[in-house]
């Protein structure tokens, strides 16, 4: 009888974790996701895997952040306050916990220069490439591009992160690089990335 109440509270207290770092997952991820819909390059930084801030620097990374929303060619807006978050599995591989997350994410690029036809079939182009989605319509008008794709963080949970989840924004080239230098194919085949 001991021997089945104590497994039943081994049980409760693992579920309790798990769902507790599951909650703390999806947290992480809303907050990420709204300090990205404000521009809070601070609190983007704070929720960033902290290699990305050791390799680069805080001052750097701030001003990376800003530079790809804003800058002397465009600015990069968020559409959408809130969107539904699609979370994959949390793997555990090499002493570590990553899970991907995924959202559709309508964004608009708007340009400070009026675009002549031929510099808008140019920026499609370009938009499509980097934002590897085929979905991007020039607005005229608003001297704007709408573009719709499908975006990509990865959280992870591990030694550095202080018991909490971390994410690196694959969206964003720079994290992209740093992610790509600092973990392995294998990792990379195994989170389908």
């Amino acid at each position: 009888m001991k021997i089945n109440l104590t497994l039943i509270v081994l049980f409760l207290t693992i579920s309790n974790g798990f769902c507790q770092s599951i909650e703390d997952l999806m947290m992480g991820t809303k907050k990420l996701y709204q300090a990205n819909y404000t521009m809070d390059f601070e609190a983007i930084a704070l929720l960033s895997y902290p290699k990305i801030e050791e390799i680069i620097g805080k001052e750097v990374l701030l001003e990376k952040l800003d530079l790809r929303h804003q800058n002397e060619e465009f600015r990069l807006r968020l559409q959408l306050e809130m969107v539904p978050f699609q979370f994959g599995p949390i793997r555990k591989i090499e002493e570590k916990s990553f899970c991907v997350v995924t959202f559709r994410n309508p964004m608009r690029y708007f340009f400070e220069k009026k675009l002549s036809p031929e510099k808008a079939i140019e920026k499609t182009t370009w938009l499509k490439e980097i934002n590897n989605t085929k979905d991007v319509i020039f607005e005229p008008k608003r001297n704007s591009f709408n573009v719709k794709k499908m975006s990509t963080y990865l959280a992870i949970f591990d030694e550095t992160t202080n018991n909490q989840w971390k994410f690196f924004n694959l969206d964003d080239p720079n994290q992209k690089q740093i992610f790509d230098t600092i973990f392995n194919e294998s990792v990379k085949k195994e989170l389908g990335l």
